[in-house]
């Protein structure tokens, strides 16, 4: 998000400009106006709080430099962006074998939501130093980034001892979804629909993360508790941007509440079905 161009300024605005353009906006996207939804609002307040701030907002103009990481993997290192000499460097040695002091690095950790790991993240975060100088970094999490997923800032760590700063590592937490489970790059759910449509075909509409639908068709005779898999409509790569696939296990719902009559008929429609054979 680009908060100067979500308040409609230019990015030399003055403080008087900034306040002006946030003062008109907040009142046009007011959640009392605009029917409850608030997300603008939200966007509007992040810009004005970051640019009216003189270190905020040149922090947000000159923003360090980013490294992104997935960890130790199985296979090792997994780093991206992260050259022979800095892997030493990490562990206290230059190439040349000199010992370097480096000042500690610090962990911070950004929450986000399934939704803003599906589409990206950008965050400002702040956190003192030891020394108690306050940081302020503009966090970028990439589309698809996961839980223990790390962004490294190089030379944003503690400071004071000699020898250079230490770094900055953002490490990912997503939420917990109330729907949908993420494993890497897919997602698995589970949702329930009437089991006449397993007996004669039918189909359930899923909610997405990105605020679209999908159907999912069932073939007649589908044994309830089957898990159909859709491609594409899982979490994208965090490096290709592919998305994996969405996996949705589909239980059926047996009818409660029947009459006497409506028992009967189907004990009737049970009876005709035994003789004609059932898988």
């Amino acid at each position: 998000m680009d908060y100067y161009k979500t308040l409609g300024v230019k990015r030399n605005a003055s403080d008087k400009d900034l306040k002006s353009a946030y003062k008109k906006l907040s009142m046009q996207h007011h959640p009392d106006r605009t029917g409850g939804d608030d997300s603008k609002f939200k966007e509007i307040n992040e810009a004005y709080s970051t640019l009216k701030d003189p270190q905020k907002r040149q922090q947000y103009d000159n923003p360090p430099q980013q490294q992104y990481s997935q960890g130790f993997g199985p296979n090792g290192f997994q780093g991206m962006n992260q050259g022979f000499e800095d892997l030493f460097s990490n562990f206290g040695f230059n190439v040349q074998g000199r010992q370097q002091q480096r000042n500690p690095d610090i962990t911070i950790a950004a929450r986000i939501t399934l939704e803003e790991a599906y589409t990206g993240k950008t965050v400002i975060a702040s956190y003192r130093l030891r020394t108690g100088k306050e940081e302020v970094v503009e966090v970028n999490i990439p589309a698809g980034a996961t839980t223990g997923n790390t962004i490294r800032y190089q030379g944003f760590g503690e400071e004071g001892m000699a020898g250079p700063r230490g770094n900055l590592h953002v490490k990912i937490q997503v939420v917990p979804h109330k729907t949908f489970m993420q494993d890497g790059i897919n997602l698995h759910c589970k949702t329930s629909t009437s089991i006449f449509d397993f007996i004669v075909s039918g189909h359930v509409i899923l909610d997405t993360l990105d605020g679209s639908t999908v159907k999912v068709n069932i073939p007649a005779g589908t044994v309830p508790g089957t898990k159909f898999s859709i491609q594409g409509y899982g979490m994208p790569d965090v490096q290709s941007g592919h998305r994996g696939n969405l996996f949705v296990t589909i239980n059926a719902k047996v009818p409660k509440g029947l009459s006497q009559d409506e028992v009967i008929t189907l004990q009737k429609l049970r009876k005709r079905l035994d003789k004609k054979g059932v898988d």
